[in-house]
C-alpha cells in the first residue's frame, strides 16, 4: 500500500527522504503538536475532499496548524482479456487522513469541508490515532502481485478472512461480490468502525 500525500510548500522536507550532511542524516522539522486525526468522507468523494482541505488551508492560512493529508491507497494489477494493468484504489473507502494541530476553530474549518461527514471519534470528540496505527496499517507498503486472480465462489453475507496485504488475519464479511473483476467488498472492523475493504478473490479464504 502506499498513500497519497497533500503537498505543501513549506513543508517539503515532510515529504522527502531526510538530507543528508556530513554528520550524517538530518531529521525535517515537524511541529510537535502534530496529531493524527481521521476524517469521513462520502465513498468516492477522498481526492476531492483532499483537495477541498487544501485550499481551505491556504485561504484560511493554516500552514502552521495543518501537515499531511493522506488518502491511502494501494497499487492493484489486474489482468483484462489478458493483458496486465495496474490501478490504484482506495483501499479505506470514506477514510481521510489529516495531520494537524486540533483546535475549536480548526475542527470547524475541516467539519465544514464539503463531502465530510464528521471526525472518528465520540461525539463531536476526535480521536487521535497512535503512531503505531498510523505506521502499523495505514503506511505499511505492499506491492500487490502480479497474478492471475483465482476462480472462487463466493457468496453475500459469508464469514471470510483476509490472508494477504495489511489486513492479513483480518476477519470479515462479504457484502458485494464482482464476478467480472473477481473482487469483493469485505465490511472489516477498523477502529472500531465497521468499514467495506475492496479485495480480490485471491487475499481472501472461507472460514469453515
Amino acid at each position: 500500500m502506499m498513500a497519497e500525500e497533500l503537498e505543501q510548500p513549506d513543508q517539503a522536507a515532510e515529504q522527502t527522504p531526510a538530507e543528508q550532511t556530513p554528520e550524517g542524516p538530518v531529521a525535517p522539522e515537524r511541529n510537535e503538536r502534530f496529531r493524527w486525526y481521521i476524517l469521513h468522507a462520502y465513498s468516492g468523494f477522498e481526492r476531492k475532499v483532499r483537495d477541498s482541505i487544501k485550499s481551505r488551508v491556504q485561504a484560511f492560512g493554516l500552514g502552521d496548524k495543518v501537515g499531511r493529508v493522506m488518502i491511502p491507497i494501494e497499487p492493484v494489477t489486474e489482468i483484462v482479456n489478458g493483458k496486465k494493468r495496474t490501478v490504484e484504489r482506495v483501499f479505506l473507502p470514506g477514510y481521510v487522513l489529516v495531520e494537524m494541530d486540533l483546535d475549536n476553530d480548526l475542527w470547524h474549518v475541516m467539519k465544514d469541508t464539503p463531502k465530510v461527514t464528521g471526525f472518528l471519534g465520540t461525539g463531536d470528540t476526535p480521536v487521535a490515532l497512535s503512531e503505531e496505527e498510523v505506521s502499523g496499517i495505514l503506511f505499511r507498503t505492499e506491492t500487490s502481485k502480479d497474478k492471475p486472480r483465482l476462480k472462487i465462489r463466493f457468496e453475500k453475507n459469508e464469514q471470510v478472512r483476509i490472508t494477504d496485504g495489511p489486513f492479513a488475519n483480518f476477519n470479515g464479511v462479504v457484502d458485494e461480490i464482482n464476478e467480472d473483476r473477481e473482487t469483493m467488498k469485505v465490511m472489516v472492523t477498523i477502529f472500531g468502525r465497521s468499514t467495506p475493504v475492496e479485495l480480490e478473490f485471491g487475499k481472501v479464504e472461507k472460514i469453515e
